[in-house]
């Protein structure tokens, strides 16, 4: 099963082909969304931040299996913060940092749209708010981003997910722009979704229930296995949209090549956002838009 793939357009606008893709899919794949200049200015960027970054600061691991970070307050405060979290098998007996800090990273989350003016550029402009409004979020606010690193060898797995588990509004709103960086295909801890996913209940909440991160069961329906979901290739400069239902995961990366991706989750500022939801801001700064 081969998912399907559009050449994107010049303004971020989406065709009837492409909508009627994401309608029945619940991702897209649009080739060509940005080019190889911007995903090589933000993988410089980044390396500039983990260069300023001292490990020795903090050494949060970032497991989307275990949820150990989830009683973390390192990650719980980095909603609207530049934080670094790393892979587990970056670590060696007795808990000491065994790889460089430029390949020994998970992700670096939850703020740079906001933070970063070489990222904040990235992430807001008409093209990307053309494309967000045909999907038809009538007012996107950039909730979250991260920089997924995937690292050559150790690069975690990423289990398979909701994005709308994790960002809930009433309705469900949530959407996923991921922008591969570099290209990502099976060799390297590429993409997988299910196709037609998105038409099925939301299966979970993860959530504060009083001072504890919680993941609620809402539905005990199983997401589809390995036989339902569909590559995402995606070749250097390629935007996959992610329907916040969407059942989605990614495989470990056991190859020399890394896999960096930069991801930005929006939802409707016209839905109602859960106000339990893990990803916490200042009350002077809240969501925006373009």
């Amino acid at each position: 099963m081969k998912a399907r793939s559009f050449k994107a357009t010049s303004d971020g606008s989406l065709t009837p082909e492409m909508l009627e893709a994401y309608k029945e899919d619940g991702f897209l794949v649009l080739e060509d969304y940005v080019t190889a200049q911007e995903c090589d200015g933000l993988q410089n960027r980044m390396r500039d931040l983990i260069d300023a970054f001292d490990p020795a600061s903090v050494s949060s691991v970032f497991e989307t299996g275990a949820q150990t970070h989830a009683r973390d307050a390192y990650f719980r405060e980095s909603g609207d913060k530049i934080r670094f979290f790393f892979e587990a098998e970056a670590f060696g007996e007795g808990g000491k940092l065994t790889k460089d800090k430029q390949v020994a990273l998970n992700k670096v989350g939850h703020g740079l749209h906001d933070l970063d003016p070489v990222f904040r550029q990235f992430s807001r402009n008409s093209k990307m708010e053309r494309t967000a409004k045909d999907l038809g979020l009538v007012e996107p606010l950039l909730a979250q981003s991260m920089y997924i690193l995937k690292p050559p060898h150790i690069g975690g797995e990423v289990n398979c997910h909701q994005d709308s588990t994790f960002l809930h509004t009433q309705p469900l709103s949530c959407t996923g722009f991921w922008f591969a960086l570099e290209d990502a295909d099976a060799t390297n801890g590429g993409l997988y979704g299910e196709p037609g996913g998105h038409k099925e209940p939301l299966r979970q909440r993860f959530h504060y229930d009083g001072d504890k991160l919680v993941m609620e069961t809402l539905d005990e329906t199983p997401m589809g296995g390995d036989e339902k979901h569909a590559p995402l290739v995606a070749p250097k400069g390629t935007l996959v949209i992610l329907h916040g239902q969407v059942p989605h995961k990614s495989a470990p990366n056991r190859s020399d090549r890394s896999r960096h991706a930069y991801a930005v989750h929006m939802v409707d500022g016209k839905a109602k956002w859960s106000k339990d939801n893990w990803l916490v801001r200042s009350e002077d700064n809240p969501m925006q838009g373009f």
